[in-house]
């Protein structure tokens, strides 16, 4: 098990469906290859990308198990264990302790109101469970009732131990900004700070961040590796150049309007349709209950890959999805 943080490019891998609702080894294999290949510096499995609150717990282990056998060793794997509740974290947690992995990712407890003190217990519980375990907290308020990791929580558990790395996906970069000089001025040189915000990576860079965990680089992580080396060589214009063309092609997670989708079924689906016309994965099933991207729609992802400069494998031969929590039929 690494010990070392994890910094650079660290991809939210996708959880690849059959058109039965079951995880794709095969294809998890195929898309932790490609990353792997594209020189990303990790994956995080189970995370909001890998689809994780929609996965059973034999599921999630059998995601994390594909990941694992793919990545075999080159390149550090995280593993998400966020649930509503500490206890239930501690089962997740303990499912992959003895598993050679680089550290888990939680959220605050969601669903129940949390206070400040009850987060950091949060955290504090884990790290006491399981201490050798390396522990890092994800920040995504939408996504836990709107509870928000302060600087003062982060830093706090940080100068414990408790956590040794933050993925932040608040989407504020004074925020970021605020934790990189918190981070500086108590001298916390070793904790490791993440952006999840894959549209302004250049910028977070240049405050100080140390990389990012970007959903769309499972669509182009090849992009996302350019633009982290020229940021980190101080080349800003070079850097600039790629986020904007990354900027564009984030563009994918607005299709699927013509039907009643959530914004998640319209970016989860894009990115696994994007995927498996670029040739990663076999099927771009999402889990139930969302409602699949239709055919007019994933030709509309094509052409914003096209526009990209992604040009679909041609041995990509999109698959008709099926829907196993019969939404479609019930439009």
């Amino acid at each position: 098990m690494s010990q070392e943080p994890v910094r650079g490019v660290v991809v939210p891998v996708i959880t690849p469906l059959d058109p039965d609702g079951e995880v794709d080894e095969a294809s998890m294999a195929s898309q932790v290859e490609r990353l792997v290949d594209a020189g990303v510096h990790g994956v995080f499995v189970l995370g909001t990308t890998g689809e994780f609150p929609f996965l059973t717990d034999a599921q999630r282990a059998l995601a994390v198990r594909a990941a694992l056998g793919a990545a075999a060793g080159r390149i550090p794997v995280l593993v998400g264990v966020a649930d509503t509740a500490t206890p239930r974290v501690l089962d997740h947690v303990a499912a992959v302790a003895d598993l050679p992995i680089a550290g888990v990712v939680v959220t605050a407890p969601f669903y129940a109101a949390t206070s400040s003190p009850e987060i950091r217990q949060h955290f504090r519980l884990i790290h006491r469970e399981v201490p050798r375990l390396a522990v890092y907290a994800y920040e995504n308020p939408p996504r836990v009732n709107g509870a928000s990791l302060s600087t003062a929580d982060v830093m706090a558990l940080a100068e414990e131990g408790a956590i040794v790395g933050l993925k932040d996906s608040s989407g504020s970069d004074a925020r970021l900004r605020q934790h990189v000089l918190e981070r500086r001025r108590r001298s916390l040189d070793d904790f490791v700070i993440l952006t999840g915000s894959e549209l302004t990576v250049d910028c977070a860079l240049l405050i100080g961040v140390d990389g990012v965990v970007p959903g769309l680089g499972n669509v182009d992580p090849a992009g996302f590796v350019r633009l982290y080396d020229a940021a980190r060589a101080g080349d800003l214009l070079a850097a600039r150049a790629e986020q904007e063309r990354l900027f564009e092609l984030f563009d994918i997670v607005t299709i699927g309007t013509e039907q009643p989708m959530g914004g998640s079924s319209r970016a989860l689906g894009a990115f696994k349709a994007a995927v498996q016309a670029l040739g990663g994965i076999a099927h771009r099933c999402t889990a139930a209950p969302a409602v699949q991207l239709g055919d007019a729609d994933v030709a509309s992802v094509v052409a914003v890959l096209r526009r990209a400069g992604l040009e679909p494998s041609p041995h990509a031969a999109p698959t008709a999805v099926t829907d196993p929590a019969g939404l479609l039929a019930a439009r």
